[in-house]
């Protein structure tokens, strides 16, 4: 069980900076927020939050207030299992205490255990996809590749987090985008429910074979991208593996 609380201090925002630095490995690059940006985000009214196991920070969220009364989650880093789970929560909690209607994030649409975490597991949806978002970035984790994510918003109106959607078969669903022998092939969005596949592991694929991962990128970018903009809604991802796209 973790706690989960506020930040407010200098020495609790130098605790999440050596934190990110440790997830991410930024080296020389700009991280994503600094200890002096944190510092006036809460001061202005924006959101950091720390989970804690005993006196160890293993988790910290940053985030601001967005239009459409949202708070939007910047950048979240753990390093155990769970830790994640109880920040969102406290976003929610704290979002709906603050008067706010949703909280919204982006993330990587090839990172499996992040599309099953947000869709499976919170129940939060995909409202746009993002091509190339933030450019180059040079950190560890995101190095030689580009930066595309799905935008993804969260009600906070329940009382509760709203349970997932079932993540067993459609019918009549068919595979736009599969995965064979670790590369996309594309198959035919001709149906009410396609289903997206994104590859099993991004982010060693792209130090053991770039070319595959640039396919992949291209790929879902393409295919999911495209049907989104179409106005397709991403309401599910199955079998930790597919995008679950439907017609409006």
């Amino acid at each position: 069980m973790f706690e989960v609380r506020e930040l407010r201090e200098i020495a609790e925002f130098e605790q999440v900076d050596a934190l990110f630095e440790a997830i991410w490995r930024f080296g020389p690059a700009a991280p994503p927020v600094t200890v002096e940006l944190m510092r006036a985000l809460t001061h202005a009214g924006g959101y950091a939050a720390g989970a804690f196991d005993g006196e160890r920070l293993v988790g910290a969220s940053v985030g601001f207030l967005a239009s459409g009364a949202a708070l939007h989650s910047h950048v979240t880093g753990t390093v155990a299992p769970g830790a994640g789970h109880a920040l969102k929560l406290h976003q929610r909690r704290w979002a709906g205490e603050h008067g706010l209607e949703r909280v919204t994030w982006t993330y990587d649409p090839l990172v499996r255990r992040n599309a099953h975490f947000n869709l499976a597991k919170l129940g939060a949806r995909p409202i746009a996809y993002l091509p190339d978002f933030y450019g180059v970035m040079a950190d560890a984790i995101n190095r030689g590749d580009e930066s595309d994510r799905l935008l993804t918003e969260w009600p906070v109106a329940e009382s509760a987090p709203p349970d997932a959607p079932p993540d067993g078969d459609r019918t009549g669903a068919v595979v736009a985008l599969a995965d064979e022998g670790g590369r996309p092939v594309t198959g035919s969005a001709d149906a009410d429910t396609v289903l997206v596949a994104v590859p099993a592991d991004i982010e060693r694929l792209r130090g053991a074979d770039p070319g595959a991962a640039k396919s992949w990128r291209h790929a879902v970018r393409d295919v999911l991208g495209g049907l989104m903009a179409e106005g397709r809604a991403v309401t599910g991802f199955r079998g930790r593996t597919y995008y679950v796209v439907e017609r409006a």
